[in-house]
């Protein structure tokens, strides 16, 4: 039995624009049940194929294109195809990275990390949740017998119908270890920390920025495990200040600036009463990497309120010359708003500030040109007269 879905007559759905997404409310009607979890074709309303997809009836988003051309089966087949074109699209020796990110990918909720030896894995769609087995059973054929490590915590389960889940595949523990990233080594906790161990979309910006640091005082707010600061120390800062408002994140920096033989100052704080509470601090080098402060549209305004005090208060406390490296990794903020917020704060800062640099997610983050959404971060480097 097969089922081929259809959108509404006179539909404006974005998925005629290309995204991959459709909502349960573009639809003339569902599917059965039945079909939850499995691949199954839209048509346009004079019965054009616009793909196959992963359907969920009980998620708002109920299809998500897998392909333009037709998906019979999520087997073996299907995910070894898939996942050796993923693969294609990275550096064939990278050690540390993403080899498969969701739509983007076109695997719809599949996200897959590598941390040199280890594998993380999860699954945040109904079909790659039913497809769980199969799929490392692929990854394996593919990258050699590594050990992988399920992170199946993530929030946006729940819009699914999913529970949380965080253990490794095979039921084997898998201790907190030394992971080298970059040419600097984190102790990673790949089964309990945040997301899948590490935010590897900024490994690339760790270096960049650390091309400016060397004889700079530099802070590096919402340090988190330290990425920057790290390696801003070992480009030969001369001194570095890491704050995060999470202690066990400081912990984490301090342990592991005593591994590499870094020297880094720390302080466990909230940025914005820090930049209040120390006012005449300067540096030459100050970094924003703050985490995402709008998850919704009704948070969007908020937000961009926050980027522009944040970014405000680090060019006040810039020395002449200095630079500002600042990121959003909010979806709902677009390149363009964010960049709003910069022009407002140099505005209200009375000082000259000139753009160095627009930066992005690295290539094993593809943004998928139709779909906003996977266009998350963003990056401005300035200079301060």
């Amino acid at each position: 039995m097969q089922f081929q879905l259809e959108l509404k007559p006179r539909s404006k759905a974005r998925v005629l624009r290309g995204h991959p997404w459709v909502f349960v409310s573009e639809l003339r009607s569902l599917a059965p049940e039945v079909f939850d979890g499995r691949a199954l074709e839209l048509l346009d309303e004079r019965g054009h194929s616009l793909g196959w997809g992963i359907f969920n009836s009980k998620s708002q988003i109920v299809w998500r294109r897998l392909s333009r051309t037709p998906v019979k089966e999520l087997d073996a087949d299907f995910f070894g195809a898939a996942i050796k074109a993923s693969l294609s699209r990275r550096p064939p020796q990278m050690r540390t990275g993403r080899l498969v990110w969701s739509e983007a990918d076109h695997l719809p909720g599949l996200v897959v990390d590598r941390f040199d030896d280890t594998l993380v894995v999860q699954t945040l769609t109904l079909a790659m949740d039913k497809s769980l087995g199969i799929i490392c059973g692929v990854l394996t054929q593919l990258l050699g017998e590594l050990p992988i490590v399920i992170r199946n915590d993530a929030p946006a389960r729940r819009h699914e119908g999913l529970e949380p889940f965080s253990g490794t595949f095979d039921g084997q523990p898998i201790e907190p270890h030394w992971v080298q990233i970059e040419g600097v080594e984190y102790f990673l906790d790949l089964v309990g920390a945040q997301k899948t161990g590490f935010f590897l979309d900024q490994r690339q910006q760790h270096l960049n920025i650390a091309r400016h640091a060397k004889g700079r005082r530099v802070l590096d707010a919402f340090c988190n495990q330290g990425g920057f600061a790290l390696n801003c120390a070992k480009a030969g800062a001369s001194h570095v200040l890491a704050i995060d408002s999470s202690q066990d994140c400081v912990n984490a920096v301090k342990r592991n600036a005593e591994h590499n033989a870094l020297k880094i100052e720390t302080c466990c704080a909230n940025m914005f009463d820090w930049f209040t509470q120390n006012r005449d601090e300067r540096f030459d080098l100050i970094i924003l990497d703050p985490p995402s402060f709008a998850r919704s549209k009704q948070q969007l305004e908020g937000a961009l309120r926050g980027y522009k005090e944040l970014n405000l208060r680090a060019l006040k406390q810039l020395n002449p010359g200095g630079i500002l490296a600042t990121y959003s990794c909010s979806h709902g903020v677009s390149a363009d708003a964010f960049f709003s917020t910069l022009v407002d704060a140099a505005a209200d800062s009375r000082r000259n500030v000139r753009l160095l640099e627009r930066t992005g997610q690295p290539l094993d983050h593809p943004v998928l040109v139709t779909m906003p959404q996977s266009q998350y971060l963003k990056g401005l480097v300035v200079s301060v007269d």
